[in-house]
């Protein structure tokens, strides 16, 4: 019987197999209807962000539901879900606000780098800690399209992000580690997953 790291290592992403599985997820009709709830659920979830100490520092639980669906349907799916989310966010809480595609991209993005770093692979703390750190997106893209918007510098917007990310992070992996230790079993007995992935109930470490 082979080793469950083996079972995953079979859907590498630096394999061909494993992004003709993501696009095959495209097709399927009970992964498309997960990420319309996914949808739904991350935009609720970002309406509604809780802030910290009274700081300015809040946290948007939107990350977890996306994370969770990503793990389950992929980065195919993740960039459109993320396409989704950006779009029918903005036609819902503008508030006639003009439309900026840097954010767009973001959205994407985070898809793809959910979906890559969670689909068909084996969940482990230290996996969930570099998911969560993610400072390309979240501070070196966020940065620009900060200075393009509002004017200044590219460096204040940096300094001032990864002091927030980096401030977050404990508190995001902990509520990551949290989901995904509850999340595994149910999704093992859901049926959502492949059986050679659903063999994974509880976290690792490494």
């Amino acid at each position: 019987m082979q080793s469950s790291s083996a079972l995953f290592g079979a859907f590498s992403p630096l394999t061909p197999a494993y992004w003709a599985d993501a696009r095959a997820q495209l097709k399927n009709v009970r992964m498309l209807t997960l990420a319309g709830i996914i949808t739904a659920a991350s935009i609720v979830l970002e309406s509604f962000p809780i802030y910290l100490l009274g700081t300015s520092l809040k946290i948007y639980f939107s990350f977890l539901v996306i994370s969770l669906g990503c793990y389950v349907y992929g980065p195919a799916v993740g960039i459109l879900v993320g396409f989704a989310n950006d779009t029918l966010g903005f036609l819902i809480s503008s508030f006639g606000e003009p439309y900026f595609p840097g954010y767009l991209i973001t959205a994407m993005l985070s898809g793809l780098i959910y979906g890559t770093l969670l689909h068909r692979q084996r969940i482990t703390v230290l996996r969930l800690v570099v998911l969560v750190i993610n400072y390309g997106s979240n501070v070196l893209l966020g940065s620009v399209w900060k200075a393009m918007l509002y004017g200044k510098g590219y460096y204040y917007y940096f300094t001032t992000g990864l002091v927030k990310n980096t401030t977050m992070l404990p508190i995001e992996v902990l509520l990551m580690v949290l989901m995904f230790q509850l999340a595994l079993p149910a999704l093992a007995r859901s049926g959502l997953l492949p059986k050679e992935v659903a063999v994974q109930k509880r976290l690792a470490w490494f």
